[in-house]
């Protein structure tokens, strides 16, 4: 009987954990394809950053990434990509947070989340096409990938305000 008294706790859980995921991916995603939209705005070439991730992708050339033209279908691919990559990460911070209200000190484990989730975002482009951060520079990820953590933190933030107090 107590196990079924606790089912229906467990599937609001888990459909406010997928909820959060949704919201948080969503913002995430949504600010780093404004700010990489401005950015590619800026310079006369509107929609050339997502082309050029599409093709990096799809195994492209490195080589041709420069002359490259913009691809509606590139594009619509990699933002199908990033945004359930945002997706994931924003479950994975839902999680732990949950996780962290029920045990505060988790806390740091939730905080090297978000280092690690950086450091892979300026990671896997590296691994993936080395020539990349000649068209997509370093400053611009950084700064795009510090505005996307601050739009999700905020937002997982106001969800669940943890009382620091309880971490010492």
């Amino acid at each position: 009987m107590h196990a079924d008294a606790t089912l229906p706790l467990a599937r609001t859980r888990v459909t406010v954990v997928l909820r959060e995921a949704l919201i948080t991916g969503a913002l995430g995603a949504a600010t780093i394809m404004v700010w990489f939209f401005g950015l590619d705005l800026l310079a006369g070439r509107p929609l050339y950053t997502p082309t050029v991730l599409g093709t990096v992708l799809l195994g492209g050339d490195a080589a041709s990434l420069e002359t490259l033209a913009v691809s509606v279908p590139l594009v619509l691919l990699y933002t199908v990509v990033h945004a359930l990559s945002f997706c994931a990460v924003g479950y994975l911070a839902s999680w732990l947070l949950g996780v962290a209200e029920a045990h505060p000190r988790w806390i740091f484990g939730l905080l090297l989340f978000f280092i690690l989730f950086f450091c892979g975002f300026l990671a896997v482009p590296v691994v993936v096409e080395p020539g990349l951060f000649e068209v997509v520079t370093i400053p611009a990820i950084l700064a795009g990938n510090l505005l996307a953590a601050f739009v999700m933190g905020w937002y997982l933030w106001r969800r669940h305000p943890l009382d620091l107090k309880q971490l010492m």
